[in-house]
Parts: C-alpha cells; sequence; structure tokens
C-alpha cells in the first residue's frame, strides 16, 4: 500500500468515515495478512511478497477503501463498520485495502437482513461468531501447522518465500474439509435444534455441564518450561476432546488447564467425567484432574452456555478431591430416574433382593452415589454434592 493509498478518499468519505466510526476506525478484512503486507521493505515499500501472499489467499488485489467498499456493496458505512468490528478485524483507517470479497460479503450480510431472513443484531452475531471461531482456527494453523513446514530448508530463503507454494498447495484443500466439516457441525446441531421440545428448549435447555480442572496447574506453571507447559496442555485438550466427541458429549471450550463440555444425556457426562479420571490417571506426565458436574436449565449463545447450572458445576469442580467426580443433586436425581445409578446401595440392595426372590435377574447399574456433607457455595447456598464413581 502506497503513501497515496493510505490518504486516499475524497472530503467525503473522510467525513462519513468519522461519522461512522468515532476513533477514525474501521475493520479489514484481511487484518492478518495486511498486518504482514505494510511491513516495509528496504526502500519502505510494503513487501512484495507478503502483498502476493495475501492475494493468494483472499484470490483477489485490494482495490477499495472502506467507504468505497461500502458504497459498492450498497450498504452504508456505518453498517460496514459494525460488520468488520463484529468479525474482529483489525483498524485500516482509509487504506485502500479492500478486495471484491470483502463486497460481496457485505451484501450477503446486508441481503440476508433485508429479506428477513436475518434481524440486524442477528446478523451481527453472525459476523462476530464466525469471526470468532475461524480466528481461532487461523492462529492455530498458522502457529502450531505451517511455522513447522516453512523452517527456511535452504540458504538464502525466507520463510515468507517457503511458504508461498506451500499455501498455494493446502489452501484449497483446508478449505474444502473446513466447509465439509461445518456442514457435518451444522448438520449435527440442527438435529438437536429438531429434537426440541419446544421453542423455548432451543435457547433455554436442560443440559448437563461438566468442567474439568487440572490440579496445582498454576505451580506447574512456575517450575515447567513453557513448551513443556505447552505440550502438557495440548496433550490435556487433544484428550479431553477426543473422549468427550467419542461419547456424545460437545465440548464447549478449553481454558489451557480446564474444559467445559455438556451433553444432553447424564449417563453420557458421567461417562466422559469418569473416562477422563482413568485416562490421565495412568499418564505419568498429567497431574492430578478433578470435575464437576451440574444438570438443569442452560441458556446457549454462541456456541457457549451460561446460567446457574454452569455456575454451579464450576463450583463443584473448585471443591472436589483430586482425581473424583463431584456431581449436584439433580445430576443424581436424573442418573436415579434413568435407571443408571441406585437413589442408595440399600435400595439397590433391595432391588436385588427382590429380584432374586422374583427368580428375575437384578437391576444393572452403571454408576454409584455417595452424598457428601452439604456444604455453602459461593453465589449458590448451600448445596449437597455427590461423589460419583463406577459401580464394581
Amino acid at each position: 500500500m502506497t503513501a497515496d493509498d493510505a490518504g486516499s478518499g475524497t472530503a467525503e468519505e473522510r467525513e462519513v468515515l468519522d461519522a461512522a466510526a468515532p476513533d477514525g476506525a474501521v475493520r479489514d478484512t484481511g487484518a492478518r495478512e495486511s498486518a504482514a503486507a505494510e511491513a516495509p521493505g528496504d526502500e519502505g515499500q510494503p513487501d512484495p511478497i507478503a502483498l502476493r501472499l495475501e492475494q493468494l489467499i483472499l484470490g483477489a488485489e485490494r482495490r477499495y477503501t472502506p467507504f468505497q467498499a461500502a458504497r459498492s456493496a450498497g450498504v452504508s458505512v456505518e453498517l460496514a463498520t459494525r460488520f468488520w468490528r463484529a468479525m474482529g478485524f483489525a483498524d485500516i483507517g482509509q487504506a485502500k485495502a479492500l478486495t471484491e470479497a470483502d463486497v460481496l460479503a457485505l451484501r450477503r450480510l446486508s441481503g440476508l437482513v433485508e429479506a428477513g431472513l436475518l434481524s440486524e443484531p442477528m446478523a451481527i452475531q453472525v459476523a462476530r461468531s464466525t469471526g470468532q471461531t475461524t480466528a481461532r482456527l487461523a492462529d492455530w494453523q498458522i502457529d502450531s501447522f505451517l511455522e513447522g513446514l516453512t523452517d527456511p530448508q535452504e540458504t538464502g530463503m525466507t520463510r515468507t518465500e517457503i511458504a508461498y507454494p506451500l499455501v498455494e498447495l493446502l489452501l484449497p484443500e483446508l478449505e474444502e474439509f473446513l466447509v465439509y466439516v461445518y456442514r457435518r457441525q451444522l448438520a449435527a446441531a440442527t438435529g438437536r435444534v429438531v429434537q426440541a421440545a419446544d421453542d423455548v428448549e432451543m435457547v433455554d435447555r436442560r443440559l448437563a455441564v461438566g468442567f474439568a480442572d487440572l490440579v496445582s496447574f498454576t505451580r506447574l506453571t512456575r517450575r515447567l518450561e513453557e513448551e513443556e507447559l505447552g505440550e502438557l496442555v495440548e496433550a490435556f485438550e487433544t484428550t479431553a476432546a477426543d473422549l468427550v466427541a467419542a461419547h456424545g458429549g460437545r465440548l464447549i471450550k478449553t481454558l489451557g488447564d480446564e474444559v467445559l463440555y455438556a451433553a444432553d444425556d447424564a449417563g453420557i457426562a458421567a461417562e466422559i467425567a469418569l473416562r477422563l479420571i482413568e485416562t490421565l490417571t495412568h499418564d505419568e506426565t498429567m497431574p492430578e484432574l478433578r470435575v464437576g458436574i451440574a444438570f438443569g436449565t442452560v441458556t446457549t449463545r454462541m456456541g457457549d452456555v451460561f446460567g446457574t447450572t454452569v455456575n454451579l458445576a464450576s463450583r463443584l469442580t473448585s471443591i472436589a478431591p483430586k482425581n473424583a467426580v463431584l456431581v449436584d443433586g439433580a445430576f443424581a436425581e436424573e442418573l436415579s430416574r434413568t435407571g443408571e445409578a441406585p437413589v442408595s446401595e440399600a435400595e439397590a440392595a433391595e432391588a436385588a433382593a427382590a429380584a432374586e426372590k422374583e427368580g428375575e435377574e437384578p437391576p444393572s447399574y452403571r454408576f454409584a452415589l455417595q452424598p457428601m456433607w452439604q456444604r455453602p457455595v459461593r453465589g449458590l447456598g448451600v448445596v449437597e454434592p455427590w461423589l460419583l464413581s463406577r459401580r464394581a
């Protein structure tokens, strides 16, 4: 981008942009690539290889200022700015750094609003959720994937020079794979919504929510080298993600030393929790783990979960013993209601004796529940947690 480009724009453009964005900022859909391309070369000009790489990824050349892109898309600069900010793109002022793809994206979002398919706030949410998700994916792929593959192999070649042919080969494959996974996830999410009992349940649903937390993680951060700590966190997140998916749960998010997952069925949530404990216990490189699970109404927004049930699961995790699972009373009741666990060992013994007397098979339970002492939990009053274990 030349100095002339950076200062391009009529007085009308500058006036509209300043009114739409008081800080004079509009977001660039090529934020990361543009930042790289803006790095000046030996003569103070943009790095030509970085510009070629940006053009390869975006599939088009820079043509528009934010004002020009909004005008070409037929939307106000104010709305365009809201969309770009929601997607999390970097400030570019009035630089000529946008492409035909940016214009098309604005047309599509505004078209959905004009057609009545989405409200404007919902379109903003779509932009924000998509931006946040793909930003994390892009960061991971660059940091963990391309970085390792683009280590200079030949003297005199820069990482950027090596990256270009690699991106050229990988981009179509990664793009196709991304679309495939998205469609698969969308089909699964749609199926869950269709099975909901009513419209309220689509947003406020009864779910089992579990937190799994590594014990003494803060001390580990002071003792381990950065690379070792990164490997430990990656191993924990990978193990947790695989177990949650394999047993029918949904990984909501990872927080380094903690993972949050949800399941429609209490038995699934219980199985995941115990599998996590059993798997990590046999890994000498891993610290102890504790898990807390609660069952109840949960509000879902942008792929995350909120509400008292989530807060209770978090509190139970903080008071759980090492390598143990604590659940709340509602979760214990749900396991009993579905026949996954007896209300008490006395009830299990009575049921077994009655079945034996009738010459029938005794009830088979997967889990055992042991009531623990009632205790106050910050912000939630007094709760009676139950210790969850496998039934021998």
